[in-house]
């Protein structure tokens, strides 16, 4: 049975932030994954983890000035140092939270020139290396370009391909189902084909990214097929609801309580 975690930056905004840790445990979420945690005291995130008994299931590396629409630097040449720096503000958190996977984001970026495929295979290899002795995954995932235009990393196969090729054992897929059915389509073969390499997966409804109840694509037969693959890994709720958050969650009714 998948193991679901509550995405805190989308779910549960009806309060503050720290407070839906509260939340989310209440509602039968025994783990949380969020964007960033920043802006938080490093401190509070862990004590409202340890609180609820909730298991932190990913979060993501700093992405530079996100308010003025950067996503993340890895592919950018000018921005390795930034890069760097990024992981030295993430490890107290990925500390404090017990956290086993982080997400790199690749950044606006043109991945028809060689320099930006050279910077992000640079970036992506030294935060493998530098969260490895940390016992720490890190996962790309490939975004649509509906939702980010120009974004580096949106080709599913480009992703596979780049972590094949460096063979690092904490290098690891974040496997969107949303952003997939978007770019690619045939969500169950990737699934099947790219499940050897898959660190985290996220849900959202296709085409209106609420919850994963209805439109485009079956979830139900898609969980199901998680366990036929023997999926292990966490399943993060990246949804926006439609009106309250717990009046959403019929879906998640028969999963709720399942412990990581």
């Amino acid at each position: 049975m998948p193991r679901f975690a509550a995405n805190l930056s989308m779910m549960f905004t009806e309060v503050p932030f720290l407070d839906r840790f509260d939340a989310a445990a209440a509602a039968g979420f025994t783990a949380v994954e969020f964007l960033f945690p920043y802006e938080h005291p490093v401190e509070a995130i862990g004590e409202r983890l340890k609180r609820n008994g909730l298991t932190q299931a990913l979060f993501n590396l700093p992405p530079g000035d996100w308010n003025a629409g950067e996503k993340g630097f890895a592919a950018l040449p000018a921005r390795f140092a930034d890069l760097k720096a990024s992981l030295e503000t993430a490890l107290p958190y990925a500390k404090a939270t017990g956290v086993k996977r982080l997400h790199l984001m690749a950044g606006i970026a043109n991945r028809g020139e060689r320099v930006t495929i050279e910077a992000f295979y640079k970036s992506v290899a030294w935060a493998a290396e530098f969260f490895a002795p940390h016992g720490i995954d890190i996962v790309l995932e490939p975004i649509n370009s509906r939702n980010v235009p120009g974004y580096f990393l949106n080709d599913f196969g480009f992703a596979r391909d780049l972590i094949q090729e460096l063979r690092l054992p904490n290098l690891k897929l974040q496997f969107d189902i949303y952003h997939c059915g978007i770019i690619h389509g045939d969500v169950t073969m990737r699934l099947r084909e790219m499940m050897p390499i898959i660190g985290h997966i996220q849900i959202a409804s296709i085409p209106s990214r609420n919850e994963p109840d209805g439109e485009e694509l079956n979830y139900p037969f898609l969980f199901d097929e998680l366990d036929r693959l023997g999926y292990a890994g966490f399943v993060g709720c990246e949804y926006n609801p439609r009106g309250k958050t717990t009046d959403g969650l019929a879906w998640f009714k028969p999963y709720a309580g399942v412990k990581p």
